[in-house]
């Protein structure tokens, strides 16, 4: 219960009889604190708490005695400090709520802080152990990091480098491939000069007592072309390209010049026109059986032949009426009106369309 601030003497502060042990003077009705009185307590119920007087109250009342009734005089004297006892308790100072809060704020404080601290050093303990393989696992992936970049610098530079060469190669691969082109053409073209003399007699019945020089002599009678012995420098039958082709092996027949072969061919091309319902066959050679067709043509280089067929074969699909070989070169043209298409190599038979 609290006790109002007039009804204390012996100190100002408002204080609470739970927490604090006091006494009242029966005299002037005001409390004290044991402890502001600096005398022990006394129990409530005692005959002395009912009669305790403060001593302010016990220096004001008169004294008297029982044998003298004289009324006593106020008589002021003067004495010195009153000398503390030995071994006495110092003098304490009044305790006040504002103390009691300043002491339990500074424990509470202090508490708080040593908890604090516990929690900070248990925290950090805990995290600390908790990161440490995090904290590995960090430095191992660094050193991994640091490992793989090392290495992808590595395979850049080289990727870098082989990206050089590379170009380097391709720029001599290319260089290589115009200059076997060009020594193709070239080479193609010496061998069809080789054979610029030369003439193939083709889709002959072959015969084992056959005489090809008398053949090629009765190819002149044949045509109207009289050819001399020394006209004729060689003739021989030459190996098919493919072992599966049912047709007889050509004749090739070498001739003293380029001239020979061109009134040769002239011939034969008079002789077919003359001729359209017998042209040069078999039976002219005095072949029994079957009558074949028989051809003479330029006798072309492996290259110019297959370039040949593939112009025939595509000019056959588009619709060409003629094609045709003249000095190694191959001519195609759709009808008789048409410009000529010349074949120089495989890119232009692009143009048969």
């Amino acid at each position: 219960m609290a006790v109002s601030l007039q009804s204390w003497g012996c100190c100002s502060n408002e204080l609470i009889e739970e927490f604090e042990q006091f006494i009242n003077c029966t005299y002037c009705k005001k409390s004290y604190h044991f402890l502001c009185l600096s005398i022990p307590e006394i129990a409530r119920d005692s005959e002395a708490y009912d009669k305790w007087k403060c001593p302010e109250c016990i220096n004001l009342a008169p004294k008297t005695s029982k044998k003298d009734c004289t009324p006593t005089r106020n008589i002021t004297t003067t004495r010195g400090n009153k000398r503390p006892a030995l071994n006495s308790p110092p003098k304490a100072s009044p305790v006040t709520s504002e103390n009691v809060r300043t002491i339990v704020q500074d424990v509470i404080k202090k508490e708080f802080n040593d908890m604090l601290k516990q929690l900070n050093n248990s925290m950090i303990g805990v995290i600390t152990k908790e990161l440490e393989p995090i904290k590995n696992e960090m430095r191992d992936l660094k050193e991994s990091m640091s490992f793989i970049n090392k290495k992808f610098e590595e395979i850049e530079s080289e990727q870098l480098a082989a990206k050089k060469s590379f170009k380097v190669l391709q720029d001599i691969n290319t260089h290589l491939g115009n200059t076997v082109s060009d020594l193709v053409q070239r080479l193609n073209y010496l061998e069809q000069q080789s054979r610029s003399n030369n003439l193939e007699l083709q889709c002959l019945p072959e015969n084992k007592h056959e005489n090809l020089y008398s053949t090629v002599k009765q190819l002149g009678i044949i045509i109207g072309c009289e050819l001399k012995d020394e006209d004729i420098l060689h003739c021989s039958r030459i190996a098919k390209m493919s072992s599966s082709n049912t047709r007889p092996r050509s004749i090739v027949i070498q001739l003293a010049s380029p001239k020979v072969r061109d009134q040769i061919l002239a011939a034969v091309i008079s002789f077919n026109k003359s001729n359209p319902q017998n042209k040069l066959n078999s039976e002219h050679f005095g072949h029994t059986g079957i009558k074949k067709p028989v051809y003479v043509v330029e006798h072309l280089s492996p290259s110019n032949k297959a370039l040949h067929a593939a112009a025939r074969l595509k000019s056959k699909e588009k619709g060409y009426k003629y094609v045709w070989v003249r000095k190694g070169k191959i001519f195609v043209r759709k009808s008789e009106n048409s410009e000529y298409i010349y074949i120089r190599n495989s890119d232009t038979l692009s143009k048969i369309v």
